[in-house]
């Protein structure tokens, strides 16, 4: 996954100017580690690892609320919408390990739970891994991203 960015604050600029000069790339970076998790299969420790990105970019952006239009709405809403879909998935992995402590491996109930829960994530995952490359990520999106939060209100 990329590195993570460390962001420069210039004290004698605005929270505007700011906000202008470091969410782009933040933005910019988030699509990149997004693109980077539709490679491959991953685990669902990874998507986890990806949701808790998609929360801080989405708090971070959250703060500058006043430097940005109203239109910001629709991409802190789209990340709340990744947010959700992450969440439901990191659900089912952790049913899948209060069910493993609860129940015992070879019973009849276990196999069941399993089966149901390995299915549900995996209909989950391929759900999110539509909406990334179809929604979110779909050509275009990531300049949408950048140039709004780069541009001057």
């Amino acid at each position: 996954m990329a590195k993570k960015r460390s962001t420069k604050w210039d004290e004698a600029a605005s929270a505007g100017e700011n906000a202008r000069a470091q969410l782009a790339a933040l933005a910019g970076g988030y699509f990149m580690t997004g693109r980077e998790l539709m490679e491959g299969s991953r685990s669902p420790e990874e998507l986890h690892g990806f949701r808790l990105k998609t929360k801080r970019l989405r708090y971070t952006l959250e703060l500058f609320r006043t430097c940005y239009s109203s239109t910001l709405e629709q991409r802190l809403e789209a990340l709340r919408q990744i947010q959700t879909m992450l969440g439901e998935i990191n659900d089912c992995a952790a049913a899948l390990r209060l069910a493993s402590a609860s129940l015992s491996a070879k019973s009849a109930e276990w196999k069941k739970v399993e089966r149901f829960l390995n299915a549900r994530s995996n209909r989950l995952t391929a759900e999110f891994r539509k909406h990334w490359r179809e929604k979110f990520d779909a050509p275009g999106r990531e300049d949408w991203w950048v140039g709004y939060l780069a541009r001057k209100r």
